[in-house]
């Protein structure tokens, strides 16, 4: 399995901290933030990565030639300007589908595989996405990782029914549907791409045309996460994980 950090943004919520540094390079508790992902998705045994760039881009290019990345082999995309979420991921769609055949279908390779935001903390256990890759049904183009409404997003993203459908209004037959926040966390089948032209495109338009036909999966995790969008936030994310460490 590949998997895609996505660190391609221009950080302008950061700033000042990403007028010289981009944000997966911001550190927290000692740590750079692309540097929690990539030792998170090691620990599943996701050790096949690549990574886009854009502002700032040729720190991250050295920090991951000159750092240790946990066993993994690292490929970068760097973009001249950022193409979005969709756009970063079809610019990287060779990479990520070469060598890369978990699923099969329709009588043709169409591979899976992860991606996360590189603005977000998480301590969430990707050998779930592990686990449901390999009995994903072959109509599934996306599942997503969902968790509960943060403050700053109170109000949610999709709602997600009690039988693990995704969906981008409350299912009728169901009063209580719950309305998550999408994590940043998926799995994502290639032919999610498919007919799309190469250039700027944001994902969430693909994933709600993916919705209308039932097609999105997915499933609410109680890991803590983190969306690192500020510098506040990101202050609260080094004081949570000092006050994690062990007591000397």
């Amino acid at each position: 399995m590949k998997a895609m950090i996505l660190a391609a943004g221009l950080g302008t919520r950061m700033r000042p901290l990403t007028d010289h540094t981009p944000k997966p390079l911001l550190q927290a508790a000692g740590k750079p933030l692309i540097q929690y992902h990539i030792e998170r998705l090691a620990e599943a045994g996701i050790h096949d990565l690549v990574i886009n760039t854009s502002w700032l881009g040729h720190q991250i290019s050295d920090y991951l030639d000159n750092n240790s990345c946990a066993g993994s082999a690292v490929q970068v995309v760097h973009e001249e300007s950022p193409l979005e979420t969709a756009g970063g991921i079809i610019n990287a769609l060779p990479l990520l589908t070469a060598g890369n055949k978990q699923a099969l279908i329709d009588g043709e390779h169409a591979p899976y595989f992860v991606v996360v935001n590189g603005d977000v903390w998480t301590d969430f256990d990707y050998s779930e996405l592990l686990n449901i890759a390999t009995n994903i049904p072959s109509t599934t183009l996306a599942h997503l990782v969902m968790v509960d409404n943060p403050p700053q997003h109170p109000d949610g993203d999709f709602y997600l029914s009690k039988h693990g459908a995704i969906s981008d209004s409350a299912p009728k037959s169901e009063t209580k549907a719950e309305k998550l926040t999408f994590s940043g966390i998926s799995l994502l089948s290639a032919k999610l791409f498919d007919s799309c032209a190469p250039g700027k495109r944001a994902l969430a338009p693909l994933l709600r045309e993916a919705m209308n036909k039932q097609h999105v999966s997915g499933h609410k995790t109680n890991c803590t996460w983190m969306d690192i969008g500020t510098p506040e936030r990101l202050q609260q994310l080094e004081d949570y994980i000092l006050s994690k460490l062990p007591v000397s």
